[in-house]
C-alpha cells in the first residue's frame, strides 16, 4: 500500500521528532548497507544529532576514515563533479524543467498546427483570420510531412525491385508493397 505524500517540513513535537529521526536513521543506515553490498561500492554515513554528543557513523569509524581519506585523495576537480549543493540542484531541476516544458509546447503547437491543417483540407479553404506566426508554422508542417511522405516513397521504390547476387549472376526479385512474394520473378542481366 502507497504511503501519503509526506509534508516536508521542520516537526515541533519533541517525541514525534525524536522518534522520526531514530526511524529515518535506521532506514538510512539500512539503505546504505543495501546500495554499498548490492553495487560494491564503498561508502558512508556519519550522522550529527542535537541529542548526542558523539556523531553516528556507519560502517565503522575505521570505514568512514577509509572512505574519506580515499575522497581526500582525488583532486578537487574530482572530488566537486557530482557533487550538488542544494542551490546547484535546485538551478538544475529548474532547466530540467524549463527544458520539458519546451517540449510539451513545441509538441502541443504541432498537434495544433496539424488540427488546423486537417480543418483547412476539410473545408478546401482557409476560414478565419490565420497570424503570419500561424500560416509560417503550417507551412513548415506542411513541408515536414511532404519529406516524410517523399522518404516512404523513395524507400517503397527501393524494395520494389531489390538486386539480388547469386552464383556471380545479378537478379533482380520483385516486391509486392515491399513484402516479397512467392512468385518471385528472376529477371537474369547478361
Amino acid at each position: 500500500m502507497a504511503r501519503k505524500k509526506l509534508n516536508l517540513t521542520y516537526i515541533t513535537n519533541d517525541p514525534k521528532r525524536k522518534t522520526t529521526l531514530k526511524k529515518r536513521k535506521n532506514g538510512l543506515m539500512k539503505k546504505m548497507n543495501e546500495i554499498s553490498t548490492l553495487c560494491g561500492i564503498e561508502s558512508c554515513a556519519i550522522i550529527y544529532s542535537p541529542n548526542d554528543p558523539q556523531p553516528e557513523v556507519w560502517p565503522s569509524d575505521s570505514g568512514v576514515q577509509r572512505v574519506l581519506s580515499r575522497f581526500m585523495e582525488m583532486s578537487e576537480v574530482k572530488q566537486s563533479r557530482k557533487m550538488l549543493n542544494q542551490e546547484n540542484l535546485l538551478r538544475q531541476m529548474i532547466n530540467k524543467g524549463q527544458q520539458q516544458l519546451t517540449r510539451q509546447r513545441n509538441q502541443n503547437r504541432k498537434k495544433e498546427m496539424t488540427n488546423l491543417m486537417f480543418q483547412y483540407l476539410t473545408a478546401g479553404k482557409i476560414f478565419g483570420n490565420p497570424s503570419l506566426v500561424d500560416l509560417n508554422d503550417l507551412s513548415w508542417l506542411i513541408d515536414q510531412n511532404l519529406n516524410e511522405i517523399e522518404k516512404k516513397i523513395t524507400m517503397l521504390q527501393i524494395q520494389e525491385v531489390t538486386p539480388v547476387i547469386e552464383n556471380g549472376e545479378q537478379e533482380h526479385m520483385h516486391h509486392v508493397q515491399g513484402l516479397e512474394s512467392n512468385m518471385d520473378t528472376k529477371q537474369k542481366k547478361h
